[in-house]
């Protein structure tokens, strides 16, 4: 199916980004929210990882190990969740993206309390 056909099918489009401390965060939301397939097919839900836009604008700036390999640096880089929703409906849309962040609340809450590196985060900061 084309891009404008799929577009036409489905209007109401809503693009949210999340960005989160480190790559492995972000993979880790993004594996966890994935295996939730939508539940219906008025709807249809794109997640991926993407670099900060501050990221972006310097691609060729080395990395902590001093390397300048783009592929490695983008990964490493790469800790904002987004996730892309397209619906036939606004109704449908709005409940899609209601649930997600429901979920995307639970994912969160439990790398809150149970993830070392965001522990370590946190009380570093106090």
């Amino acid at each position: 199916m084309s891009d404008s056909l799929m577009d036409r099918n489905f209007p109401f489009s809503l693009t949210i980004w999340i960005p989160l401390p480190t790559n492995r965060l972000a993979s880790s939301a993004l594996r966890a929210l994935q295996v939730d397939a939508e539940l219906s097919s008025l709807v249809r839900r794109t997640l991926s990882l993407d670099v900060p836009q501050s990221h972006e604008k310097n691609p060729d700036k080395a990395n902590s190990n001093g390397t300048t390999d783009g592929e490695e640096q983008s990964e490493e880089h790469k800790t904002v969740l987004r996730t892309e929703y397209k619906a036939t409906t606004n109704r449908m849309l709005r409940v899609a993206v209601n649930g997600f962040m429901e979920s995307l609340g639970v994912v969160l809450g439990v790398m809150e309390e149970l993830d070392v590196d965001v522990l370590a985060q946190s009380l570093d900061s106090n």
